[in-house]
């Protein structure tokens, strides 16, 4: 029996992919100058839209996907007979997991034969991305919902996320590093690089003199032990860099596909403008 994919606004995936290849998107919400904007559908705020207002002061929020919203999507899917993997937001990002392991609960008191499965993907944008992108595969390719989830816990810690911001400004106003941390951010000429670790908390492990030397430093650590030959490059404002890395991305002869993806309006709020990401899959955990 095939199964229904579900994953969160923040995997930053294509809307017009997500339905041609039937994955459901559910989405958080952002308030920008005291307005509440939805981030999937016609009317969602758009990373564009919000990244010239930041740049102009504003300074947008993110909420979680409630549990309601969990409850209306479960209950639907559970009405109709269908089996449900939902890839989550990172647990230690967001309480969106928590919001749906709750509503998982409640359907299951009233539909106990549903099948709702949750991973918790430790993730956010292009990593999340990544791993719904390889559980559509699974799926096409007649993998059963237990065995596309099995695969994605296997790859789950080996999944390696590269943030190089301008500063770290937004993530210490967004509550995602201590003060302390984003000091380092606010060095002139200082460019912090980041990378969410296995168990999904979110670490600088570099200040690094310039943008370019801190696009080669992210380079070199993404193209070690790697387990899979695509790559994705995420951006915010900077399409140039996000090039650049690609290119430099696909020299290497471990790496046959690099995919990029603009930065969606979630993530961009805590990243702020100027961010370059880079999300690859690893033989080990570390």
């Amino acid at each position: 029996m095939t199964f229904k994919l579900i994953t969160d606004s923040t995997a930053d995936l294509d809307e017009n992919w997500a339905k041609d290849q039937d994955v459901e998107i559910l989405g958080l919400h952002i308030t920008l100058d005291g307005v509440v904007y939805e981030t999937v559908g016609e009317n969602r705020l758009t990373s564009d839209v919000l990244l010239e207002r930041m740049k102009n002061g504003s300074k947008p929020t993110t909420s979680q996907i409630n549990v309601g919203q969990f409850e209306e999507a479960f209950r639907r899917h559970a009405e109709a007979g269908d089996a449900v993997l939902y890839l989550a937001f990172s647990s230690v990002l967001s309480g969106t997991y928590q919001s749906a392991v709750m509503a998982r609960e409640m359907i299951l008191e009233e539909f106990p034969e549903a099948t709702i499965e949750i991973v918790d993907t430790l993730a956010a944008a292009g990593g999340e991305g990544y791993l719904s992108m390889l559980a559509v595969e699974a799926r096409n390719q007649g993998q059963s919902l237990e065995e596309t989830k099995a695969m994605i816990e296997d790859i789950l810690p080996r999944l390696r996320t590269y943030f190089l911001v301008d500063d770290l400004y937004h993530l210490m106003r967004g509550g995602r590093l201590s003060k302390g941390s984003a000091i380092i951010g606010s060095l002139v000429n200082i460019k912090p690089l980041l990378w969410i670790e296995a168990d999904g908390k979110l670490v600088p492990i570099a200040k690094v003199r310039g943008r370019k030397k801190g696009m080669r430093e992210m380079l070199q650590l993404s193209s070690q032990d790697l387990a899979h030959s695509t790559a994705i490059v995420a951006y915010s404002t900077d399409l140039d860099g996000a090039q650049a890395l690609k290119k430099s991305l696909l020299e290497d002869p471990a790496i046959d596909q690099v995919l990029i993806m603009p930065l969606g309006p979630v993530i961009a709020t805590h990243v702020g403008p100027g961010t370059l990401a880079v999300f690859v899959i690893g033989k080990e955990v570390r």
